[in-house]
């Protein structure tokens, strides 16, 4: 067994770890060292098995869609499925991390390939998985950026199906090759998004879902709006049903449901996910496996003594989306470096030491078609608040498509009379989505948001119609 010291460790080489380690290195100016550890592929989930493969996946369809609304544009209606595929694979590198290797290399970051568990004090042990064990001891700081892993639901027959019937996301985003037959198990984003995608590259897909409407976190609006979404993309969508049990059948799975059954050739399960932290040794330390690591705003753990353990991500469940986890472990990097170089931690809310955007503004984007793009507050939840609905009926959004619909709910403060929350649905509202979230984090007041001229014809428009609708 060998042992080597750094000032820093990172557990976890995804988007998130690699910010941190990044950031320490940066703000250290060549002075702190950092190890990065990595059990699968630097680069991580979003890389590889979500975020950009999923996307991969989902462009081509809503592509198609927008074609087919814009009239006076011939097409064919067709998707070369096998471009489809190899795009994404060339996304994701086809599974090899050597350029996410050598980025981390070349950042002054030194790559450790193994299995990371926490077995004391600033100490890290990492298995190779051949038996060999390496102990890294942190002189400051040990950061967990393990991310989150798929839920797998407690139903009946599913520890017996065989595996390759069984899908998770991952399986979802890596698959090569069409299933006829689709059972999606759960309406939230993974559900919506693979549903779509899948349906539109040609299989016939049924959406397994306990509430009345997909995206059960978003406003009913939006919901609706995905929902006839997804029906027009040939989506069979099952709301208010739950699956009571699967069983194999001819090579296929069965699902039995509160009414009826559903027979697929594949069962996606879109269930949830959880923070990783099953094997990472957190009991330790005093902490519960399989739990998320409970921090701060300054992202250190707040259930461990001694002020080295630190965490950022999905791992401790503030806010489970890939670019908040990245600005975690950008502060998280910066806080980490302050205290190695015994400068002053700024506690105050905004600072570069405080993740205050966790609990006040998260944007999110869902890229079905149509989008659904909302930061902070989704709905009027205290006194003093008001909620201002509107449709984007202007005429960027005429323009932009034949037959645009699209609708938009903003959350304001009376009383400061600023944004705490806006939700969009429609085509392409994603690319609203910045400038309501620099308007909530920047706390801008309606009176000279009313100065922010939207350029016409845009579907920013929008906002004008917003602040009317408000009564300014």
């Amino acid at each position: 067994m060998t042992e080597n010291a750094y000032d820093v460790v990172v557990i976890g080489g995804g988007p998130v770890g690699e910010n941190a380690a990044d950031r320490v290195v940066r703000g250290g100016g060549g002075r702190l060292d950092v190890a990065l550890v990595e059990h699968e592929r630097f680069g991580g989930e979003c890389s590889y098995w979500a975020c950009i493969p999923s996307k991969a996946l989902l462009r081509p369809g809503s592509l198609l869609a927008a074609i087919g609304r814009m009239p006076g544009v011939d097409h064919d209606g067709r998707i070369d499925v096998d471009a489809v595929f190899a795009r994404r694979d060339d996304f994701t590198g086809r599974g090899d991390d050597s350029g996410q290797f050598d980025w981390v290399r070349g950042a002054g970051i030194e790559p450790v390939r193994g299995h990371a568990r926490i077995t004391g004090e600033r100490e890290v042990t990492v298995g190779d998985g051949a038996g060999d064990e390496r102990v890294l001891r942190a002189r400051h700081a040990v950061i967990v950026c393990t991310g989150s892993v798929p839920t797998r639901p407690p139903l009946p027959g599913l520890d017996g199906l065989p595996d390759e019937l069984v899908w998770t996301s991952r399986e979802a985003t890596a698959a090569s090759a069409v299933p006829h037959r689709l059972a999606v198990l759960g309406g939230g984003v993974v559900g919506t998004e693979l549903a779509q995608a899948w349906a539109r590259l040609g299989a016939e897909v049924h959406l397994i879902m306990t509430g009345p409407r997909p995206l059960p976190g978003y406003p009913e609006f939006a919901g609706d709006a995905v929902a006839d979404g997804l029906r027009e993309a040939g989506v069979r969508l099952h709301p208010d049903t739950r699956a009571e049990s699967v069983s194999e059948m001819d090579g296929s799975v069965r699902v039995a449901l509160s009414e009826g059954s559903v027979t697929a050739d594949r069962l996606l399960l879109a269930t949830g996910r959880r923070p990783a932290t099953d094997a990472l040794g957190l009991e330790s330390v005093g902490l519960e496996p399989g739990r998320p690591v409970s921090v701060d705003d300054h992202g250190l753990a707040s259930d461990v003594d001694g002020g080295w353990l630190y965490a950022a991500g999905d791992v401790t469940a503030r806010a489970p989306l890939t670019h908040q986890g990245k600005y975690a472990a950008r502060i998280v990097g910066d806080v980490v470096v302050a205290r190695a170089t015994d400068e002053n931690v700024d506690p105050a809310p905004w600072s570069r030491h405080a993740t205050t955007a966790d609990r006040h503004a998260v944007p999110q984007v869902v890229f079905t078609d149509p989008e659904v793009a909302a930061v902070g507050r989704r709905e009027a939840e205290w006194p003093g608040q008001r909620a201002v609905e509107l449709d984007i009926a202007v005429a960027g959004s005429a323009l932009h498509a034949e037959g645009y619909t699209g609708r938009m709910r903003a959350v304001v403060d009376t009383r400061r009379e600023v944004l705490v929350g806006v939700t969009f649905v429609g085509q392409d509202v994603a690319e609203l989505l910045h400038a309501a979230t620099i308007a909530v984090v920047g706390e801008v007041p309606l009176r000279r948001l009313w100065h922010a001229v939207p350029a016409f014809p845009t579907i920013s428009e929008v906002w004008l119609r917003l602040l009317e609708e408000y009564g300014l």
